[in-house]
């Protein structure tokens, strides 16, 4: 679950991981942008989507959202658990600081300086240089699959960058969909000094997997169906999922290319 197609990322790994799952994917196009509500609002909105999915019996239910996992994920848990185990998304803070190096986070305005962030740095990233850094409106180009504001929020949040960094921690879901204009922005920036990126995707899917006692088996057929709800109401996949790599491969069309993909 999610406000919108940052599900993309974490839905893909789990695609990738299990074959056989069956996915269902619930988000929230009618109370889209999440980040701008205030904590309480956007709790109702992200407690509205996980019942939609809940309705229909998950095993485990991701929450594929920074920012609601940053406010929301102890709501969800009490709500849920421990029916359908809840797995949040923190960002990949830990392994980043590990090397001790020189860390910068990009995250939405809402989850930068949050005490949530600031807690996960006080505690995992002591020896590191770390560095927050807001990305006003990118989250919503992605979700918009529009090219130049990407590029322009990119920039942007480029140039809030050190350009001494070792380390970048993309934390927010939309921002994994967007890898290669981020490398771009980030090469330009340090004179294409060895940067190392740090997404959630893949260690929040091998979590939902333990969590319900299975292993990744990334060779099994592929047999798992998708389901998806928007705003609760059954649907397809949104046309902007398929501009990107992971919302091609949920809908079996990875040999398309897309336009601006």
């Amino acid at each position: 679950m999610d406000s919108g197609i940052g599900l993309l990322a974490a839905a893909a790994a789990t695609r990738r991981l299990r074959p056989d799952a069956d996915l269902l994917l619930s988000s929230d196009p009618d109370g889209m942008p999440w980040g701008p509500r205030t904590p309480a609002d956007l709790t109702e909105r992200a407690r509205s989507v996980a019942r939609a999915a809940a309705a229909l019996r998950p095993d485990a239910l991701i929450v594929a959202c920074n920012t609601a996992s940053v406010h929301s994920l102890d709501t969800l848990r009490a709500d849920l658990e421990p029916g359908i185990p809840v797995i949040g998304t923190v960002p990949a803070i830990k392994p980043a600081a590990a090397a001790g190096g020189r860390v910068a986070i990009w995250a939405t305005p809402a989850t930068t300086g949050s005490p949530y962030q600031r807690g996960l740095i006080r505690d995992f990233a002591a020896g590191a240089t770390v560095t927050e850094v807001p990305c006003p409106g990118l989250a919503d180009a992605v979700e918009a699959a529009d090219e130049a504001a990407v590029v322009r929020a990119v920039a942007a949040a480029a140039a809030l960058t050190p350009p001494d960094v070792t380390d970048v921690v993309l934390g927010c879901t939309h921002y994994e969909l967007v890898g290669d204009p981020i490398r771009a922005a980030l090469a330009e920036r340090t004179g294409g000094a060895e940067i190392t990126y740090h997404g959630s995707a893949e260690a929040v899917a091998v979590q939902a997997l333990r969590r319900l006692g299975a292993t990744p088996e990334p060779g099994l057929p592929r047999t798992g169906g998708l389901t998806v709800l928007l705003s609760g109401r059954p649907s397809a996949l949104p046309a902007t999922a398929l501009r990107y790599a992971e919302g091609r491969l949920l809908a079996g069309l990875e040999r398309n290319v897309a336009v601006g993909a």
